[in-house]
């Protein structure tokens, strides 16, 4: 599954280029708890065609009913009107009625029939893995583009809203085989494109995943040539260190939210060890080398292994701390007391 947020572009952008009025909703506030985060985007044709979410659906429905051609509607917001905003779950009530969370309020920006040209130019550029920020005036609707920096929090003030919109997240794996295939295929659920490097013909005769870029170089040119960024996760898989070492030496080199490798605990001091003795490395250079990886449950199979190794990937991905070596010895120690 690609990324959301280009994915409701991506619709948005061919309903407008087809003919079809259509809505784009961006939750701009929130207030106590809301099913939602800030920036959220969900797209609205008159047909009544939903792609994205601003809620759990009550939201939606309510959106469908008021905007859609189905519900006779759709024509009671001439051509041309500027954006609106409006404002769910103000009361107890109303947070009851549209599925908020108790005391959750938020408020949403609705712009009407968004500018084809526009929404097309914001692909293309997203889908050459750019970085944008989309500025919307609110008084008349005019859309500005320009290429960010860095990833930004939605900004919006009494004159204008600025979004940033991000490429895909991406993941490239080190080394085909059973526990790369569940990961990949978690991964790309969770919005990552993925590429898997193996240079083993052996190991990927059995790879029947599809949607994966497939790369048959060496590991560390194929970090090279993938250019992590900060939107971007090396793991490695195979447990060999011709494969596995120089790869992920490279990739700790870049901008990369997360580099780590499979292995057990006294396969990663070893890692480590090997690093600094033959590499030049340093604790400090290698202070970003995640191993063993995963999130602790107590994993045996590949399945459940890659469901950690997500689940890790993912909290550091959300900024989340994660439990430390201690936690994670006292929960070996009382699943062992379970057990007993």
């Amino acid at each position: 599954m690609e990324n959301l947020d280009v994915m409701v572009l991506r619709t948005l952008r061919d309903w407008r280029q087809a003919g079809k009025r259509a809505l784009l909703t961006t939750v701009v506030r929130t207030w106590g708890s809301s099913p939602r985060p800030v920036g959220s985007i969900m797209a609205l044709a008159d047909d009544g065609a939903v792609v994205g979410s601003v809620s759990g659906g009550c939201i939606e429905d309510d959106l469908i009913a008021r905007y859609s051609r189905a519900h006779g509607n759709a024509e009671d917001v001439p051509l041309g009107a500027p954006p609106a905003l409006a404002k769910y779950g103000i009361t107890a009530d109303e947070a009851h009625r549209f599925g908020l969370p108790c005391g959750g309020t938020l408020e949403l920006l609705l712009e009407y029939d968004p500018d084809a040209a526009s929404l097309a130019s914001l692909v293309a550029e997203l889908e050459k893995g750019r970085l944008m920020q989309r500025t919307v005036t609110l008084a008349t609707g005019a859309v500005k583009l320009a290429e960010a920096t860095a990833p930004d929090e939605l900004k919006v003030d009494d004159t204008e809203l600025t979004n940033t919109f991000g490429p895909e997240y991406r993941m490239l794996l080190i080394g085909a085989g059973q526990l790369a295939e569940y990961l990949a295929t978690m991964a790309k659920f969770s919005g990552f494109a993925v590429t898997l490097c193996d240079p083993r013909a052996e190991y990927r005769t059995a790879w029947s995943l599809p949607g994966v870029h497939i790369t048959t170089e060496m590991p560390d040119d194929a970090v090279l040539a993938f250019r992590p960024d900060r939107r971007s996760c090396v793991v490695a898989l195979t447990h060999d260190p011709k494969l596995d070492d120089l790869a992920l030496l490279e990739a700790l080199q870049t901008e990369a939210f997360y580099v780590g490798a499979i292995g057990s605990r006294r396969n990663a001091e070893a890692r480590r060890d090997r690093m600094i003795e033959h590499f030049d490395q340093t604790t400090e250079s290698l202070a970003r080398l995640r191993g063993p990886i995963g999130i602790y449950i107590g994993s045996k199979t590949p399945p459940e292994i890659a469901v950690s190794v997500m689940a890790e990937i993912l909290a550091v991905k959300n900024a989340v701390t994660l439990p430390r070596e201690m936690e994670v010895a006292r929960a070996k120690g009382m699943q062992q007391l379970a057990m007993s």
